[in-house]
């Protein structure tokens, strides 16, 4: 794992936490209790600061980066999936984030939300809570259900699962 100071700017990581080997955790990075970024990942906090929530994961070369006056914040319980991007944006709790998503500047996704695949969600852009959002720019097309939500919390369990496995505890 690499973690790495920027400055007088350095990650700041909880227990639990699992940082895979090959990814890049760079500056003002807080990352808490379960939270875990997988390879090839690159958080990036050398301008504002990013930080990730208890049990929430950035999935295998995903990047996240805050600019000047732009903190990424990335609620409790979220899954921000492969390559993803995530720019001077945030992410309420239990948020799911799907493969090649990018998210820009001052864009919130609300709590319980999901953004579909391949979505590109404009700078500014308030999303509420509850939502399934898909397309480019991304629209709200429905509410979540229960089951989206159980679907998110089960991978997230199983993502935990492969945590201890990846550290030899399994």
């Amino acid at each position: 794992m690499a973690l790495r100071k920027f400055g007088n700017k350095e990650p700041q990581l909880a227990e639990g936490v699992y940082v895979d080997i090959s990814a890049q955790v760079i500056g003002d990075v807080r990352m808490k209790d379960g939270a875990s970024v997988w390879p090839g990942a690159v958080l990036r906090g050398d301008e504002d600061y990013v930080e990730i929530g208890r049990n929430s994961a950035v999935m295998d070369v995903a990047f996240v980066e805050a600019p000047r006056g732009m903190p990424v914040v990335v609620g409790n319980s979220c899954l921000v999936s492969h390559s993803a991007r995530l720019h001077g944006c945030r992410l309420e709790d239990e948020t799911m984030v799907g493969i090649g998503t990018i998210i820009l500047d001052g864009a919130i996704i609300g709590g319980r939300s999901i953004v579909a695949a391949g979505s590109l969600i404009a700078p500014g852009t308030r999303i509420p809570s509850d939502s399934v959002v898909v397309g480019s720019p991304g629209k709200v097309t429905r509410q979540t259900s229960a089951a989206d939500i159980d679907r998110l919390r089960n991978d997230l369990k199983n993502i935990s699962r492969k945590v201890k496995v990846y550290r030899g505890e399994h």
